[in-house]
C-alpha cells in the first residue's frame, strides 16, 4: 500500500536489566528513572519526515502503554543485546494488535536471521543509509523486508537527536556521540567489524552545536561521549577539543565530560592536557587482563606493556577516574587467572572495575574463530548481551564450572566492602581532580539520601566503611569529598549486581 499521509510512530526503547552499568540501585539517590537517553532512538527520529507524528516511549522511564501502541501506524524499536527479553515481549504485543513493528539496533543486528520472522522490517547497519531506502520504498507502498549496507556513512549527515521529544530530568545522564569506528581490531570486540577501523567523526561546529542544543534545554551535569574510542582519530580530537575548550570556558564548565578511550591516552601528553582542560573527569578503558599471553591472543597488543599500572596511575594524578573493563576465560587462562586479576584490579585502584566473561559476540573475529573450530556452545545471544552474568556460549580452554565458579569468586571479592573501601582509598591516593567539582542540588539530596540509606540504614561492613569514607575525606581530603562519596554510594548497586552474579 502506498504511503501519502502523515503517519503516526511510537518509538519504543526496550527495558535493560539491572546490570552494572544501568546504575539501577543508585538512580534512587539522584530522584532519576534512568541512566542515559535513548540516544539513537532520538537520532533516527530526526531522520524520519518532519511532518509525521513521533512519540518515544522510553520502558526505563515508564512502562509502554496500551492506549500509545493503539495510536501508532508503526512502531520502531531499537534495542541492544542486553535488552532482549524486553524487545521480545514489545513485539510480541505488537504482533496481537497488529501493529507493524520496524527494527534496528545491535540486538537486530547480531540476530538478523531470528528477528526477520519476527519484525516486519529490519532497518540494518547504520540509518543514515539504509533508513531513507526504507523510507522511500514505504512511500512507494513497496516496502522490503530487510534493508542492509556495507558502506560506512559520513557522520555530516546525521542529524541532532530530537530532544523535546523525552524529558530530559528523568535520565542522570545526557549522551552525544563524536565519532563511530576504532582503529584496534580487538577479537571479541565487534566495533570494527560494525562501525570499521577508520574512525569517522562529526565536524567541530557540529558536535559543539549538539552540546549548545542540550545546553539550551537546561541540562546541567553529566554528559557522557557514547564513542568506542574517543581517541581514535587523533587528529581530529586536537582540532576539537580546543574549541569543546573554549565553549565549556564560555558557559563556566556546565557538564562534567566522560568518555571511552584506548590506554595509549596516557602516552599523548598533548592530548591527555587537551582532554582534562576540556572537563573530562572520567574514562572507561578495556584494560581487560593482566596476562599478556592472552593479550595477544585476542590481538589486544596496544595493552602489551609493562607499565599499564604506571599509566593509570597517571590518568589519575591528572583527575581522571578510570573505569575498566576486564575479562576472564581466555583461551590462554588458566585458575591462576582470578587472583592475578584481582591484584591487578586492587594495585591499580580502578574503583569502578566491570569484570565479565569473555563472550562470542555475532560478527566478531572471536565467534568466526569459534565457529571454525566447532566451540560456540549455542548460536544465540540469549543470554549474552550482559558480559556479567555468569554464563558462556562457546567451549571454553579451561573446564566450564571452574571458570563460572572462579568469576563469581572474583567478582563477590572485589565488591566486598573491605576491597571496595581498599581501592577508593588506592585511587584517592593518586586522584588529583583537576578543577573543584560544582555541587549542584541533585549532588546535595543524594549525599543527604546516603546519609540515611548508608549511614543509618546500611547493613554491617558495608555501613562501617561508609563512615570510615565519610569522615577520613572530610577531615584529610575534603576537595575529594564528592567523588569519594559518590564512589561509596555506587558501591551499593556494584554489590547488588554481584550478588546476583
Amino acid at each position: 500500500m502506498k504511503v501519502d499521509r502523515n503517519i503516526r510512530i511510537l518509538m519504543v526503547y526496550p527495558r535493560y536489566p539491572a546490570t552494572f552499568w544501568s546504575f539501577k540501585h543508585v538512580l534512587k539517590y539522584v530522584s532519576k528513572k534512568a541512566a542515559y537517553p535513548p540516544l539513537g532512538l532520538l537520532t533516527v527520529a530526526a531522520m524520519l519526515p518532519a511532518g509525521w507524528e513521533l512519540k518515544v516511549a522510553d520502558l526505563n522511564v515508564a512502562a509502554l502503554r496500551e492506549r500509545d501502541l493503539q495510536w501508532a501506524d508503526y512502531v520502531m524499536v531499537s534495542a541492544m543485546l542486553v535488552q532482549k527479553a524486553s524487545a521480545d515481549q514489545v513485539i510480541e504485543r505488537c504482533r496481537r494488535l497488529g501493529k507493524k513493528v520496524i527494527a534496528g539496533g545491535p540486538l537486530f543486528n547480531g540476530l538478523e536471521h531470528e528477528y526477520a520472522a519476527k519484525a516486519d522490517h529490519l532497518i540494518l547497519n547504520e540509518a543514515e543509509i539504509t533508513l531513507p531506502e526504507f523510507l522511500a520504498d514505504l512511500r512507494s507502498g513497496a516496502p522490503r523486508k530487510i534493508y542492509r549496507t556495507s558502506k560506512f556513512p559520513s557522520l555530516e549527515s546525521t542529524p541532532p537527536p530530537r530532544w523535546d521529544l523525552i524529558n530530559i530530568g528523568d535520565y542522570a545522564s545526557m549522551s552525544l556521540q563524536y565519532s563511530r569506528g576504532c582503529p584496534y581490531d580487538c577479537e571479541f570486540c565487534d566495533i570494527s567489524a560494525t562501525f570499521g577501523r577508520r574512525p569517522r567523526v562529526k565536524s567541530p561546529a557540529r558536535f559543539i552545536g549538539e552540546m549548545q542544543a542540550i545546553y539550551d534545554r537546561g541540562w546541567r551535569g553529566s554528559l557522557f561521549i557514547v564513542d568506542d574510542n574517543f581517541i581514535g582519530n587523533k587528529k581530529a580530537i586536537k582540532e576539537l577539543l580546543p574549541l569543546v575548550i573554549r565553549w565549556m570556558q564560555e558557559h563556566d564548565y556546565p557538564f562534567s565530560l566522560f568518555t571511552e578511550a584506548s590506554i595509549d591516552l596516557a602516552d599523548d601528553d598533548e592530548l591527555l592536557n587537551l582532554v582534562i582542560d576540556a572537563g573530562f573527569n572520567k574514562v572507561f578503558i578495556g584494560l581487560e587482563t593482566p596476562s599478556e599471553e592472552s593479550l595477544k591472543g585476542c590481538s589486544k597488543t596496544q595493552n602489551c606493556r609493562d607499565d599499564i599500572p604506571a599509566q593509570i596511575r597517571k590518568l589519575q594524578s591528572r583527575g581522571l577516574q578510570v573505569m575498566g573493563g576486564y575479562i576472564v576465560g581466555f583461551d590462554h587462562d588458566d585458575e591462576g587467572i582470578f587472583s592475578r586479576q584481582m591484584r591487578f584490579i586492587q594495585e591499580t585502584g580502578v574503583v569502578t572495575a566491570m569484570v565479565g566473561l569473555l563472550i562470542a559476540l555475532p560478527n566478531t573475529r572471536l565467534w568466526n574463530r569459534l565457529k571454525e573450530e566447532n566451540r560456540l556452545a549455542f548460536e544465540t545471544v540469549e543470554t549474552v548481551g550482559n558480559n556479567t552474568e555468569a554464563a558462556v556460549n562457546f567451549i571454553p580452554a579451561m573446564d566450564r564450572q571452574k571458570l563460572i565458579d572462579g568469576y563469581r569468586e572474583l567478582v563477590k571479592t572485589i565488591y566486598s566492602p573491605a576491597l571496595y573501601y581498599e581501592r577508593v582509598c588506592r585511587f584517592l591516593e593518586c586522584y588529583r581532580p583537576a578543577r573543584r567539582e560544582k555541587l549542584r542540588s541533585p549532588h546535595i539530596r543524594a549525599l543527604l539520601k546516603s546519609l540515611v540509606y548508608n549511614g543509618v540504614f546500611g547493613n554491617g561492613a558495608s555501613q562501617l566503611y561508609y563512615w570510615k569514607m565519610f569522615w577520613k575525606t572530610v577531615l584529610f581530603r575534603p576537595r575529594a569529598f564528592p567523588v569519594a562519596m559518590t564512589l561509596m554510594i555506587f558501591g551499593e548497586h556494584f554489590r547488588k549486581v554481584a550478588q546476583k552474579i
